[in-house]
């Protein structure tokens, strides 16, 4: 379960981006963690499509330590920003795209198609399906995060 300090982060998000036409969702390990998985929290990663990524940033402006731009790091790119909220890195990811492995881009990843939601400490949050995850994590070759992902499907009942 996630420390309070980071459920008191989410409501700040889900509140400011409340109303706001953005399709965006919790993915990596906090998205893992309010799905159930017991795991390491360190940061909050959002994803989002590119001009989700801007509006979030402008949403939560005050937050932010780093401007939104399109970059590209080892086999992801994205429009990419990050803001720092009570002490603890809130990244964002718009329009993410993993390299194959054979060495193309895929289409940015639609976030709609992969989004579920959670209600904890009250509010309904958006994450990433864990099943979605699992696969994004054999295309980026991140076997451990895969095999650990590939276990608790298997061990919730989930075809893998």
């Amino acid at each position: 379960m996630l420390d309070q300090r980071y459920l008191d982060i989410l409501h700040l998000i889900v509140r400011r981006l409340a109303g706001a036409p953005i399709i965006w969702a919790v993915t990596g390990s906090c998205g893992f963690a309010l799905q159930g998985l017991d795991v390491a929290v360190h940061d909050i990663d959002l994803q989002t499509d590119g001009p989700g990524a801007y509006a979030i940033e402008r949403a939560l402006a005050d937050k932010s330590c780093r401007k939104v731009a399109y970059s590209a790091a080892g086999r992801i790119r994205s429009h990419f920003g990050a803001l720092e909220i009570d002490g603890v890195k809130v990244e964002i990811m718009g329009d993410l795209q993993k390299r194959l492995a054979d060495g193309t881009w895929e289409s940015p990843v639609d976030i709609s198609t992969h989004r579920r939601w959670v209600t904890v400490d009250g509010i309904r949050v958006p994450v990433l399906s864990l099943e979605y995850e699992y696969m994004a994590y054999l295309v980026l070759g991140r076997a451990e995060k895969a095999e650990m992902l590939k276990a608790w499907l298997q061990e919730h009942g989930y075809a893998h």
